[in-house]
């Protein structure tokens, strides 16, 4: 169990050791797939190039800030935030991305999937900050939820 540093944050321990868990395993996918969207803006080819390229560079951006606002909750409770590439890698929960993909649908299938699992473990990890009595963690990400399902929906609509 991580030391949490000293804080006036009135929420309890127990409550802040929970959220920081909960928000660095976000935080480690989080980043994760912000990369992997990056790679698919870098690399997309095809009839689609132009319409993915500007789409994966608004997701990259959501998601640049939405780990930002993450591993800030991480230091406001008193965490540390699992932020360092090797972290993130040895850690995140999502299937890793093949640096062969080119296709535009390919990229959209491939975020798809991992947008979709992201979605499922932010809603878990939402009810699970507010069993512990974290509304602000809960609401942090609600909001990731939120931007997920969103992106899910947008890549899901070039699929068909």
């Amino acid at each position: 169990m991580a030391k949490l540093a000293a804080t006036r944050n009135d929420l309890g321990e127990n409550a802040r050791l929970a959220s920081v868990n909960l928000l660095n395993a976000a935080l480690v996918d989080l980043m994760d797939l912000t990369n992997a969207v990056r790679m698919a803006h870098w690399t997309v080819r095809g009839p689609h190039f132009a319409a993915l390229h500007a789409q994966f560079g608004t997701f990259y951006e959501q998601l640049s800030e939405t780990v930002d606002d993450v591993a800030e909750r991480v230091v406001q409770l008193g965490g540390a935030p699992d932020g360092t590439t090797q972290l993130a890698a040895s850690r995140t929960r999502l299937a890793p991305y093949s640096e062969e993909t080119r296709d535009g649908l390919d990229h959209v299938a491939a975020l798809t999937e991992r947008y979709a699992a992201l979605a499922r473990t932010t809603r878990a990890a939402v009810d699970a900050a507010a069993e512990a009595g974290d509304a602000d963690t809960a609401d942090l990400l609600t909001g990731t939820s939120r931007m997920l399902d969103k992106a899910l929906w947008m890549l899901e609509a070039h699929l068909g």
